[in-house]
């Protein structure tokens, strides 16, 4: 009869070919570098430390059939703290023979220590899963934005995405841009033209892991449910967050006043030609506006066709009139027993997605070799 236990050191082996064939849709062997991240990252000293682990899925035989990574997070709610279980990579094989199995892993996570649940990365298939179990989603966290720069080289990249000879055409999708954007005098749907605005005030300066983990812990005390980072803590995830080989290169910024004020900051990856992806964006209150413009002015000067992130409340009223489409393509799923939590999640505004999320990790966007 098949079972649910704890991720332990003996099925790293078998998590990594479940994360290769499954999420990264390859049947390469997994390598060395992903069986030590798997291990590293989900059997830390946090996970001994809140005796919150991650969950494996077991046949009769004794293989491992299926994997729910999570990684505990401390918060807080109104100077209540709480134990959070972030239910990131889902992985779960026998779909078949076994259709149950990945909510069995899924029932068995929630019902574990943490005081609430959440995932912002849950597809479809995981979401109805969390919501048969009484979970909720948070509309305003499941929208992706994007904003375009450069329209025909956009068009091309994502083409490329699946056909990657069609990068061959970029000298006819440079022309193309160059004649499409050649009206710069106001700002498009179909692409970005760098305009005179309160933005010129503000500069966006590189900041090492020190200075942007202060000041996100300084940022982050405007939500009332919020992740308790300690420096240690969010020093080491910007760790992690230094290599994303697939999504480019690493900007990571503070936006000041010219008198030096911090008023917000961004991380994003990406590299000429291809479409950034921000992981995270945050400013003191009523400067949304002022960091976003900071953040899509950067990715243009960089060369960058578009550029994406995740959404959150204050950002999306904040990205009105900027021209950025929105999309769904994965949904943020919260769940608490607790009804004052529950109600902090759903009626609130929480600080999730991003940095509170998984997306510091190299498990998304890292390539492992």
């Amino acid at each position: 009869m098949s079972s649910v236990r704890s991720f332990e050191a003996g099925d790293v082996e078998a998590v990594a070919s479940l994360f290769q064939r499954l999420l990264r849709k390859t049947d390469a062997p997994a390598s060395d570098d992903l069986k030590a991240y798997l291990e590293a990252l989900f059997l830390g000293e946090a996970s001994h430390d809140t005796g919150l682990f991650s969950r494996v899925h077991v046949r009769a035989d004794g293989t491992v059939s299926g994997f729910l990574g999570v990684l505990p997070v401390e918060m807080e709610l109104e100077g209540r703290r709480l134990l959070a279980a972030n239910c990131g990579t889902f992985a779960s094989d026998d779909r078949d023979s076994d259709p149950f199995a990945g909510a069995r892993l899924l029932r068995d996570a929630l019902s574990g220590p943490q005081d609430l649940s959440f995932s912002e990365t849950s597809n479809d298939v995981s979401t109805d899963m969390w919501r048969s179990m009484r979970a909720g989603v948070l509309a305003p966290y499941s929208l992706e934005w994007l904003r375009i720069l450069k329209p025909a080289s956009f068009a091309l990249e994502a083409a490329a995405a699946k056909i990657s000879a069609a990068r061959l055409l970029s000298p006819f999708a440079k022309l193309g841009d160059a004649i499409l954007c050649r009206h710069g005098d106001r700002q498009t749907w179909s692409h970005y033209a760098p305009l005179a605005g309160k933005a010129d005030a503000f500069e966006a300066t590189a900041a090492d892991n020190a200075e942007f983990a202060a000041l996100c812990r300084d940022l982050v005390t405007q939500f009332p449910l919020r992740p308790a980072w300690d420096q240690a803590t969010l020093v080491g995830m910007l760790g992690h967050a230094e290599r994303k080989a697939l999504h480019g290169e690493r900007i990571q910024h503070i936006v000041r006043t010219r008198t030096g004020k911090p008023v917000g900051l961004y991380l994003y990856y990406g590299n000429p030609g291809g479409i950034g992806r921000a992981v995270q964006v945050m400013a003191a209150p009523g400067q949304e506006p002022i960091v976003i413009d900071c953040l899509i002015r950067n990715a243009y000067e960089r060369g960058l066709v578009a550029i994406r992130g995740r959404t959150q409340p204050q950002l999306l009223q904040a990205m009105i009139g900027k021209k950025c489409a929105f999309l769904h393509a994965s949904s943020t799923v919260v769940h608490a027993r607790d009804p004052a939590i529950l109600a902090a999640l759903t009626n609130g505004q929480p600080f999730l997605n991003g940095l509170a999320g998984e997306g510091w990790t190299r498990l998304i966007g890292d390539r492992f070799e």
